[in-house]
């Protein structure tokens, strides 16, 4: 079975050669980890990739799949367009498991698609970061972080740093930051935004690669992470 996942468009082994002579304590953990693997994800329209993120918000990975499946069914195995879901009445919708609040932002991401503010995948290929962040996140229900997680995973692109996210700010603590050895980890120890916006000024333009290294530290945080000056 094909999963659709195809690799990123640039050079990830000049990246991290580019991120190891640039930080040679990073070059340790990308040393330790190994070749940077990241596949991108089956490239839906921005529409459908951003139904599903709402979706998948704040709920475990099999529930939001299963909601996701019993929406998909509803319009016959497939993503809805935008106007059918504007169309498809409240009940409907809430019967796939939807919660009102993710209702209303599935029809707000539908309006907005609707009236260009979502892009198309084709014109979204062609924008800046940037700009995707700030007309995506004109959508009810969609922050930063989300965008984020579109432009690194869905669009491949190479220098996205998602400051506020737990694993990067953990596998961040655990690489550059002197923990307590006798303490489990906890939210005390994370870095702080501050403290990662500092140091990855030096990873640019890679800080999408930088970023998955990261959340591989957490991935090995139980093998004695903390790597020598």
């Amino acid at each position: 079975m094909i999963d659709g996942r195809r690799a990123v468009r640039y050079d990830a082994t000049l990246a991290c050669r580019q991120l190891a002579e640039a930080d040679p304590k990073l070059g340790q953990l990308i040393a330790r980890v190994g070749p940077f693997t990241l596949k991108l994800k089956s490239q839906h329209s921005p529409f459908e990739a951003l139904l599903e993120s709402i979706i998948y918000q704040q709920l475990h990975g099999k529930a939001a799949a299963a909601i996701l499946k019993r929406l998909l069914t509803a319009f016959g195995e497939l993503h809805p367009a935008p106007e059918h879901l504007l169309e498809t009445p409240d009940d409907r919708l809430r019967a796939c498991g939807l919660s009102a609040s993710k209702t209303k932002a599935l029809r707000d991401l539908a309006a907005k698609t609707l009236d260009g503010t979502v892009p198309t995948l084709t014109a979204i290929r062609r924008m800046p970061d940037e700009e995707i962040i700030a007309r995506l996140t004109e959508v009810r229900g969609i922050g930063v972080w989300t965008v984020q997680m579109l432009l690194i995973f869905r669009l491949g692109r190479p220098d996205v740093l998602p400051v506020t996210d737990y694993g990067v700010r953990k596998g961040f603590a655990l690489t550059f930051l002197r923990l307590p050895k006798t303490k489990p980890f906890d939210a005390s120890m994370l870095a702080t935004i501050d403290q990662i916006e500092r140091r990855a000024e030096k990873w640019r333009p890679w800080r999408s690669v930088a970023s998955w290294y990261l959340w591989r530290a957490c991935d090995l945080a139980g093998k004695a992470m903390v790597l020598p000056d």
